[in-house]
């Protein structure tokens, strides 16, 4: 495989500058973003791509995972990897999506960004983006990742978990793919290898899927609002610890049965960062798997969210979506 990288700006702090009203997108990013690399020796060749409108990363929506998967779909055989430039707060979300959307890609996409703009003094931005283009450049896989700080991390395993430190993202339940300092220490036995291409570009709506998380008072009638929605089609339940409810609340369990029996699909994250759901381990993570909802082992909830999404947008039987939830489709569950 050779040729060039792609460097795709979705947006995001990295190419933003300062504004009597805060930060805002610059003109000009790619041509400061050249200059900025010109005189940097060692790196592979690589083109820029900059989004239309750029996207800020807290107003994401999941139409515009579409939106950048296109993007790489269309310029695919052109190059031997990628690089997406976007914004952190949603970055390990859209890592997630696109894992699930670029299934047996055959060449890696790094997601990079950085925690201060580029024409900011003290930026991340250049050690960040020069490491995802030799990434890029030089890995033979089909992983979907997230380089920043100093590690490469599988993108749908990933998590925001610092808004101030540079280290800004972490794997809770996986182990880094690649440590960077002054060697590049790849673990090649965790890269998920290229495969056939399984591409999907979905339509999605943005009202399909909700994030419910289970706190003291929790009721069955706010379950019951929650999921009336008609749109709602999935719901990524974030239970305690090993996936518990409080079953002393009245008609709790009766009230997601009945989103269940009206096709919502139903899945069971864990509150906690570590560790996996069991759903049999206690008695009211037992009456969940009894009405049907899926335990979502040890996915991050952008993930799990993200999965769910993916897979409603692409199947009409909840029952298959049920099924493919519980399997395991690009490393994302252990």
């Amino acid at each position: 495989m050779s040729g060039p990288v792609l460097v795709l700006h979705t947006g995001g702090t990295i190419g933003m500058a300062r504004s009597p009203d805060g930060y805002r997108p610059m003109p000009g990013f790619g041509a400061v973003l050249r200059r900025q690399l010109a005189g940097v020796s060692g790196l592979p060749a690589f083109d820029l791509v900059e989004l239309p409108q750029p996207i800020d990363s807290a107003n994401l929506q999941p139409a515009q995972w579409t939106t950048i998967a296109a993007e790489l779909v269309a310029r695919w055989d052109d190059y031997r990897g990628f690089v997406v430039l976007h914004g952190t707060d949603t970055m390990a979300w859209t890592a997630s999506a696109l894992s699930f959307m670029l299934r047996g890609a055959d060449r890696p996409v790094i997601l990079t960004g950085a925690q201060v703009p580029l024409v900011e003094p003290r930026s991340d931005a250049l050690t960040n983006l020069q490491t995802a283009l030799l990434l890029a450049g030089s890995l033979r896989c089909g992983e979907v990742g997230i380089f920043f700080g100093r590690r490469l991390l599988r993108g749908n395993r990933s998590t925001k978990s610092s808004s101030i430190a540079f280290d800004a993202f972490s794997s809770p339940n996986a182990p880094a793919l690649a440590e960077v300092g002054i060697e590049v220490g790849i673990d090649a036995g965790q890269l998920l290898p290229a495969g056939a291409r399984d591409f999907a570009r979905p339509v999605f709506d943005p009202r399909a899927v909700a994030v419910l998380t289970v706190h003291p008072g929790l009721s069955a009638r706010q379950v019951d609002a929650l999921t009336d929605d008609p749109a709602l089609r999935g719901l990524v339940l974030c239970s305690y610890g090993a996936g518990n409810l409080p079953d002393a609340e009245p008609g709790l369990i009766d009230a997601l049965a009945r989103a269940v029996a009206r096709g919502v699909v139903v899945v069971n994250r864990t509150q906690c960062a570590h560790g996996p759901v069991v759903q049999g381990a206690y008695a009211t993570g037992a009456a969940l798997a009894r009405i049907g909802v899926v335990p979502a082992a040890d996915m991050t909830l952008e993930s799990a969210f993200a999965k769910l999404h993916v897979l409603l947008a692409t199947h009409a039987d909840p029952a298959r979506v049920r099924t493919l939830f519980a399997t395991a489709l690009c490393g994302e569950m252990s």
